[in-house]
């Protein structure tokens, strides 16, 4: 027997869903039609056609000609922007209204910023050169550079990260981690478009892995499989809502390994050249070339409140900038 239309209860389904709809408007303040945010579908196709542009040969047509790449990355890259520009005027926008304030001149603005990306992308394309290197030589079950660009869960966070990270410092943080959590779903890894990471950067295996927003990370870096680079508190105002853009996750200095399961919190500095230890639970600052068990975490309890204040830190800071 075949179900027609209203063995659903469509219509009253439909007013329900539109009683709600209208309350959720009155609560936030808002009785006038939402503007429309940025759409997933099409950012999801932006970063396809980067990644195609930045890699050609391995992530682009599988046919390509040496007389037809240029054509091929000047087109794909062409659509790419555009349709980025079209998604970066949305959510100019979107947090124009919420703020109630103009929204003139809103595609000269995601104009400019699209054409302020697009000029980084030969920067993006060389620090994941050196993220892709960093994983072969890194991990000896690779068997070339080539490999790991396209089957490492760590390479595609990392572009998705080093692009979101460009669009999160020229001023549209939503299409930036959009864009990053395209790859958390995909990867399982949850990096923040607004960390800052040097190059060289090495996730192992890659599942669990979180890098909060505020967290620097040096040169020639490695991350294994669930660890976490998160806060230790979150500080809130007179009124009780959270500070937001407080400086509160770490800070991991050049040449350091973090093995699986560790979790440091909040603002401490991992010296240079320091390995972190499996389930290790940190959340005091180490000095430089520090080797950190649980065993020895455990017996330091009460340096739980010390905080080291690296000299080096302004260094990192310029290497991870991108």
């Amino acid at each position: 027997m075949i179900r027609n239309y209203n063995d659903w209860g469509i219509d009253d389904l439909v007013a329900q869903l539109r009683e709600v709809r209208v309350q959720s408007l009155e609560t936030r303040h808002r009785r006038d039609k939402p503007p429309k945010l940025p759409q997933r579908k099409e950012l999801r196709n932006v970063v396809e056609g980067l990644s195609a542009v930045l890699f050609p040969n391995r992530l682009g047509l599988p046919d390509i000609t040496d007389e037809g790449i240029d054509y091929f990355v000047g087109h794909t890259l062409d659509t790419a922007l555009r349709t980025l520009q079209q998604q970066i005027r949305r959510e100019l926008v979107f947090v124009a209204e919420q703020s109630r304030s103009v929204t003139h001149n809103m595609d000269i603005r995601a104009n400019h910023i699209a054409r302020a990306f697009a000029a980084q992308l030969p920067s993006v394309r060389k620090l994941l050169d050196t993220d892709i290197t960093a994983a072969y030589q890194g991990d000896p079950a690779a068997h070339s550079p080539d490999e790991a660009l396209v089957c490492y869960p760590g390479i595609v966070a990392m572009t998705h990260h080093r692009l979101a990270h460009n669009l999160y410092s020229l001023g549209v943080p939503m299409i930036a981690r959009m864009i990053t959590e395209l790859a958390h779903s995909a990867t399982g890894i949850d990096i923040h478009p607004g960390a800052k990471i040097g190059e060289s950067f090495f996730i192992d295996h890659g599942t669990g892995v979180v890098i909060g927003e505020t967290a620097v990370i040096g040169r020639h870096v490695r991350l294994y499989q669930a660890v976490t680079l998160g806060a230790k508190r979150f500080d809130k105002d007179e009124d009780g809502a959270l500070v937001k853009g407080n400086a509160r996750h770490p800070i991991v200095e050049d040449d350091v390994v973090i093995y699986a399961g560790a979790t440091i919190l909040g603002r401490v500095t991992i010296g240079q050249g320091s390995t972190i230890g499996g389930n290790v639970w940190l959340t005091h600052s180490v000095p430089p070339n520090s080797h950190i068990t649980q065993a020895q975490v455990r017996s330091e309890l009460p340096l739980s409140n010390i905080e080291l204040k690296s000299p080096s830190f302004s260094k990192i800071e310029a290497h991870a900038s991108q």
